[in-house]
């Protein structure tokens, strides 16, 4: 429905668009309406609130987002007359209400507030649209909680009301800390620990991932995968295993990286960040309409820096970009296409090897590595969605992407020290030697979502389907009975080659596979009498594999490989009052691909189940959320390196842990978000090919894990507009590989921010600098497998200037 509003006054006078506030597509509701109806609006931000007002009182409201910035809602639940739901929800807040002519409701500040400006507004055309997944968010908030998500089920859910612990990472701390990398951004997220040294592979709840997905759809890359955080509106982390809705996944958790929508309000933004290591990078954000009656809006983000590493020889290139074009085709249909393309060069990287129990005691700025050392991972992704709704209750959600990921490497390493004489012994690796590597991605999927009622229970039913495809062909050189393409170096004496080895055509494997899943599945939410929620899932997958390799390590066609699974899910949550609520819940997981063990036989497939409990809460008028969880998380037949490319799958792991996380306002001006994860079992329990690892803990898995980031904004005075941070990030020690004989020991590290905004005309400048690691720690960030540990970079400053209107 397209509603024609004239709208009146200077109370808008210096909006630069008007937002409807998810409005029904139905006739609306005059605000006297006496009948009472049953309203559940958690607390959280005055805008969220005002919205699902609307959408469930069938009222129709128009107000300028600038009025409600900042502002919070203690919330409501209970029975209500749509007046009174109203009154109760602006509370103190500083705003007013009153009925427009055509029955439309006007949200204004209050008229002591605001001097009258008779000028009136020209007619503008809004449209009745519910707020949905696509919908792009204030580019000005400066919130730190997020009252709902939708990775966790799919449907925009209030996290108080979802019966699994979910953590979002939204855009204003990602502004706060100037982080740039997923990694910068997982540090805010209890039970997550960094892997391959900010490649994009991490650890959650004791167990490794390589998969990431960005708004739903999987974002896989074969060997190693890096993500850039510059179209990135938040990341969600579903703790535990995803596989209901998303097929094949590690249990441990899902990262899903929700990115910057078009906006019906034009923003500009250009950012230059300057810091240590001759940093470099150039941020651009626009967005806005491209027609006057905004049926058609963009978003382009572009990022692109260049630096130096703390590390000899080291360097970082990486350009992204990533235009999105959003089409309203009706009033019940909208479009969306997306295109990313990214380009990551990383040079010199260094491993640091382990020398008897610990992480060899070499320099920071060492690299046992050459100068020729390179890694290049270039991706392009084609996205399009569309989202139709039937009526003010179904709506049909179908999703296509497609991606293309080149890997290309030359490194030369070693994993272990010889402590009598500091020797290091190096394996070259290459891949892409022949120029024509690949990994094509597919995914498609069609989602049915509807809300219905039977007796005194009120559903929200969701129906879907998905296949994901991956082509990938790799061209692979290294570990060899080419004897030059190893070589010692030593770590008292290191010494370095000028120019790479020489690949010859029988050093290489070449290795094709294709990998085809499809799955069903089915999730109904039930909202029961006494603030009782119910969460029953059900999938079905699956999934084949075919593969070949030939050359040096070539063993042919392998057989093919088939599986499926029906996994359930189900949960409970119980939410007393709007403050406060318990929940628990069971989940399995059939998990990522297993290849071959030494044998050639495939290995069986990975599958995993886990328990959990907790508590959520949302204090200080709900301004501030926290979530304490209990898990209890079995994997089985996780495949463990054994020799070259062949691995061997391991009988059963178990991790059971508490986390804590919080995010959100203290007082006006005060944000904070923190986690902190114990996990005093994570070990090998089950493990018939190898009985030695039975009982050792795992791989990267740290019994203590927390992190805590506050920040503090003068609200008056001159030096409004000032903010000041701290926070700091603390790790007990990891187990290197499986058999506990060797350990990175624990670290803390320290950071700080200031920054200054001032309003220029209608342009708002801030300028910030950012410290991590102010004492200069010397410390192991992540570690890979059985050896190679990477150190985190000493102490580092980063300064942006940032110009927006």
């Amino acid at each position: 429905m397209t509603l024609k509003i004239t709208l009146g006054g200077g109370l808008f006078g210096q909006a630069s668009a008007l937002v409807l506030g998810a409005v029904l597509a139905v006739s609306g509701v005059a605000v006297a309406d006496s009948a009472s109806r049953a309203f559940n609006i958690p607390a959280g931000s005055l805008s969220t609130a005002l919205n699902r007002l609307a959408e469930t009182g069938g009222l129709q409201l128009v107000y300028d987002t600038a009025i409600t910035e900042g502002l919070q809602s203690k919330g409501i639940n209970g029975n209500y007359t749509p007046e009174a739901a109203l009154q109760q929800l602006l509370g103190s807040s500083g705003l007013s209400y009153r009925v427009a002519e055509n029955g439309n409701i006007v949200i204004e500040r209050q008229a002591l507030n605001y001097k009258q400006d008779p000028t009136a507004l020209p007619a503008v055309n809004v449209v009745a649209r519910a707020a949905s997944y696509f919908e792009g968010e204030d580019p000005f908030s400066t919130d730190y909680k997020r009252s709902n998500a939708t990775t966790a089920t799919r449907t925009d859910t209030s996290i108080m009301q979802t019966p699994m612990s979910v953590k979002s990472v939204p855009q204003a701390v990602l502004k706060d800390q100037q982080a740039i990398t997923i990694d910068q951004a997982l540090r805010n997220v209890s039970g997550v620990t960094s892997g391959l040294g900010g490649s994009g592979h991490f650890f959650i709840r004791g167990f490794g991932n390589y998969n990431n997905y960005r708004d739903g759809f999987l974002n896989q890359s074969q060997w190693a995968h890096t993500e850039d955080l510059e179209n990135v509106e938040r990341v969600e982390v579903l703790k535990g295993p995803g596989s209901i809705l998303y097929g094949r996944t590690q249990p441990g958790g899902l990262v899903n990286f929700v990115t910057k929508q078009p906006l019906d309000t034009p923003y500009y933004s250009l950012r230059q960040q300057f810091g240590s290591f001759d940093l470099y990078r150039t941020s651009v954000d626009a967005t806005g309409p491209l027609t006057e009656n905004k049926d058609l809006a963009y978003r382009f983000n572009l990022g692109y820096q260049s630096n130096h590493s703390f590390q000899e020889f080291g360097g970082n290139e990486r350009l992204m970009v990533a235009p999105t074009l959003r089409w309203n085709i009706s009033d019940r249909t909208v479009s969306t296409f997306k295109l990313e393309y990214s380009d990551i060069k990383e040079m010199g990287r260094g491993t640091v090897p382990v020398m008897g129990s610990r992480p060899a005691p070499i320099s920071r700025s060492l690299n046992l590595g050459d100068p020729w050392n390179y890694q290049e991972d270039e991706y392009i992704m084609l996205s399009f969605n569309t989202e139709h709704e039937f009526n003010d209750n179904w709506k049909l959600h179908h999703r296509f992407n497609f991606s293309n990921h080149n890997l290309t490497m030359s490194a030369n390493s070693g994993s272990s020290v010889d402590p009598a004489t500091g020797d290091v012994n190096r394996a070259f690796f290459a891949q892409n030697t022949d120029g024509n590597d690949y990994q094509h991605n597919f995914f498609n999927a069609l989602e049915l979502t509807g809300k219905f009622d039977t007796a005194f229970l009120k559903h929200t039913l969701l129906l879907g389907g998905d296949y994901y495809r991956t082509d990938y062909r790799a061209s692979m050189a290294g570990f060899g009975f080419n004897t030059a393409l190893y070589d010692v170096t030593n770590i008292y004496r290191p010494s370095h080659a000028s120019v790479a080895p020489t690949v010859l055509p029988t050093d290489v494997t070449y290795s094709n596979s294709t990998i085809p899943w499809f799955g069903l599945y089915a999730q109904d939410q039930i909202e029961l009498p006494f603030h009782v929620h119910v969460l029953a899932g059900l999938r079905y997958d699956n999934a084949d594999m075919t593969s070949s390799s030939t050359g040096e390590f070539g063993t042919g066609p392998a057989p093919d490989t088939h599986s499926e699974r029906v996994s359930p899910r189900g949960g409970v949550i119980w939410q007393p009052i709007p403050e406060f609520s318990l929940y628990g819940s069971y989940t399995e997981n059939f998990g990522a691909p297993n290849y071959f063990g030494a044998d050639g036989k495939p290995l069986p497939a990975q599958t995993a189940d886990q328990w959990e409990v907790g508590a959520k809460t949302e204090l200080f008028d709900g301004r501030l959320s926290t979530t304490l969880a209990y898990y209890d998380l079995t994997k089985r037949n996780s495949p463990i390196a054994t020799w070259l490319a062949f691995s061997r799958a391991q009988g059963e792991a178990e991790s059971r842990g508490i986390e804590f996380d919080l995010s959100g306002e203290i007082l006006p001006g005060w944000n904070i978000i923190g986690a902190y994860s114990y996990m005093p079992f994570a070990k090998s329990i089950v493990d018939e090919t190898d009985p030695t690892v039975v009982g050792k803990r795992l791989n990267n898995a740290p019994k203590h894990n927390g992190s805590l980031w506050t920040t503090y904004q003068l609200q008056d005075g001159d030096l409004k507009g000032l903010k000041l941070g701290a926070g700091m990030q603390a790790l007990s020690q990891r187990e290197i590989g499986y058999y506990e004989t060797a350990q990175a020991p624990g670290y803390a590290i320290f950071n700080l921010m200031a920054s200054q905004a001032w309003q220029v005309g209608k342009s708002r400048i801030t300028a910030q600098l950012n410290v991590d690691n102010l004492l200069d720690k010397t410390y192991a960030a992540s570690i890979y497998s059985y050896g190679p540990t990477y150190y985190g970079a000493p102490r580092t400053f980063m300064g942006a200037i940032k110009i927006e209107y």
